[in-house]
């Protein structure tokens, strides 16, 4: 008896055995796949950060190109196309003329001039410089805002020829006068016929110009 309820436990125990093998089999089997069998992610989709998409997307208002907008009328200096220059009538002593150099506004917009022109005498067939450069005379004035059709100034004077050594001085024929505005870089040619001084060591200025000022 006692061997035959032995050889029942053990059948009992193995069967048992046998049914936790199975169950943990089954378990391993159907409860953890291989991760190389389960499906690669697409390539299919397009992201939003894609060439595609940002091709296809209109741009912002920050990707737009900015417009930069015209400065308004009247902040821009005068130039020697805007403007005519006449000589006016002066006041001769002590050797010396004085005449205004006479700037007009002939555009038809706004422009501001301010500071000294520059001023020289010139001669020739070629409108060769003859003597140095204006000195200038005083401190710089405040800018002058020209409308169309308005006017500035500035006084010049003019030494004569013959207050100076005539070795010093070289008296020479002169056509007129070369004119440039302030900060400008083309001239205009004013004409004043007379007699200047092509030596550049004579003792003093055989001209002087002042600022701009309102005419």
């Amino acid at each position: 008896m006692a061997s035959t309820k032995k050889s029942r436990i053990s059948q009992v125990v193995m069967a048992a055995v046998g049914a936790s093998g199975a169950l943990l089999l089954s378990a391993c089997g159907n409860g953890t796949q291989p991760a190389a069998s389960s499906p690669p992610p697409t390539t299919d989709s397009v992201s939003e950060t894609s060439p595609a998409s940002s091709a296809t997307s209109p741009p912002s208002e920050s990707d737009s190109p900015s417009t930069t907008q015209a400065p308004p009328a009247g902040n821009g200096l005068c130039k020697a196309a805007d403007v005519t220059l006449s000589l006016g009538n002066g006041d001769a002593g002590a050797g010396s003329s004085y005449r205004s150099l006479l700037i007009k506004n002939t555009s038809g917009k706004t422009c501001t001039i301010q500071g000294y022109p520059g001023v020289s005498y010139v001669g020739g067939s070629g409108g060769d410089q003859i003597g140095q450069d204006a000195y200038r005379e005083g401190t710089k004035g405040p800018a002058v805002k020209l409308e169309p059709g308005q006017s500035a100034a500035a006084d010049i004077q003019f030494v004569q020829a013959h207050n100076f050594d005539p070795a010093a001085c070289q008296p020479t024929a002169v056509k007129g006068l070369r004119v440039y505005l302030p900060q400008e870089t083309a001239s205009k040619f004013v004409p004043d016929e007379g007699t200047g001084c092509a030596g550049k060591q004579i003792p003093g200025h055989q001209l002087s110009v002042k600022t701009v000022h309102r005419a």
